[in-house]
Parts: C-alpha cells; structure tokens; sequence
C-alpha cells in the first residue's frame, strides 16, 4: 500500500477518536469531582460508572483512577466538597447582628445551600454507601462544626462555657435542624419561612430554658 494512503488513513482514526483534553492537575480533579457530584447526586452509588465519568470528562479510566483511585474515593471526595461548602455558606454569617437575627441568617444560608443542591445535601446526610466509616465521618464533622459554631459564635455564648447540659441540647437541635430539612426537602408541607421560624423558636426555647436567670434572651 503506498505510504500516502497509510498516513491519511492514520490521519483519518486519529480524528476519529474523541479528543482529549489536556487540563493542568487542579483543574482535572476539580472537573472529574463535578461530575461525580452530579452522578452521584442523581443517581444510586451503584449505578454510577467510572466508565461514564471518564468518557464524560473525555480522559481514560487509567488517568481517572492516577486522581482517585477508587470509585468510593471519587464519592467520599465530593462529598466533603460538599460538607465544606455546606459549613462555609453558615459559617459566613456577620458577627455584629443580634443573636435572633444571627439564628435566622444562619438558618437562611443553610436553606439556600440545600434549596440549590437538595439532591447533593440529601446524598452527604443520608450517605450513598451505607454505613462506610469514611463517610460516617464526613457527616459527622458536618454537624461537630455545626454545632461548634453555634456554641462559640452566638453572643450569649460565654455564658454557657462548659455547661454540657446545654451543649447536649444544641447538638440534639442540629440533628432536628438536619432532619427537619431532610423531611422537608423530600416532602414540603411548610413554607420555607415557616420551617426558618420553627427551626429558630426551638433553639432559643433551648437558650431560655438554660440560661442563667439573669438572662433570659427575647425572641423579639
């Protein structure tokens, strides 16, 4: 066969072949955890396919798995990208508003994050694996920073140092606030006002009940 006709030959696979993109290391892994969050989010662990992802993503799977060398390391990975941006949207509230204020804005930013990725926040709290200690631990560190926060930011909180009983009933408040917006995200009987209001009237139910008699916050 003349050398001509062999080159377009090879001329015409390569073209044939889906082009890959080169991206430079941070880049790759931020887009290969784009999409497995969108995968995972929409569908069931097991039905999500590493195949899938590095086509989409138009790599091979060898390359996919230099980055994350397991499907569950991919998931366990956008998870905590998920936990982080969860924590920083709540965590960002001004520290200078009044504490019923604070306990609403906190509440609001933790309702816009999961009113844009209810499918995401549905994925990390409820966890797609079943009980993998990995992600145990993400979402657990979810709600220690939660709490945490709640604990030392609120202005009343240094009257409270040290008291467990009411460091108990805080954490048992982020796991209703957690469940609570779970039920709702899958089943939306109130307004999202009205589960904000519901949502800050128990927690400073909680601060009136335990705070010292001296101080007894008003809602108002």
């Amino acid at each position: 066969m003349p050398p001509g006709r062999t080159t377009r030959r090879a001329v015409r696979a390569a073209r044939s072949r889906p082009r890959r993109i080169r991206l430079e290391t941070d880049q790759r892994r931020a887009q290969l955890l784009a999409l497995a969050r969108a995968a995972f989010s929409d569908r069931a662990y097991d039905d999500v396919s590493i195949d899938d992802i590095a086509r989409e993503a138009k790599i091979s799977k060898g390359l996919l798995y230099h980055y994350f060398p397991t499907k569950r390391d991919l998931y366990v990975a956008g998870l905590r990208e998920i936990a982080a941006e969860l924590v920083r949207a709540v965590t960002s509230v001004p520290a200078d508003l009044a504490p019923i204020d604070r306990a609403r804005a906190g509440l609001d930013a933790y309702l816009d994050h999961i009113t844009r990725h209810s499918r995401a926040y549905v994925s990390l709290m409820q966890g797609g694996i079943g009980s993998d200690p990995e992600v145990a631990d993400v979402v657990d560190g979810v709600r220690r920073q939660l709490a945490d926060t709640f604990l030392k930011d609120q202005p009343f909180a240094p009257l409270f140092v040290g008291n467990a009983r009411f460091e108990t009933a805080v954490r048992g408040w982020i796991g209703f606030v957690e469940h609570a917006t779970l039920e709702w995200c899958v089943n939306p009987r109130l307004s999202r006002v009205e589960l904000r209001e519901l949502l800050v009237e128990i927690v400073f139910a909680i601060v009136q009940a335990l705070a010292p008699p001296m101080f007894k916050p008003r809602l108002g």
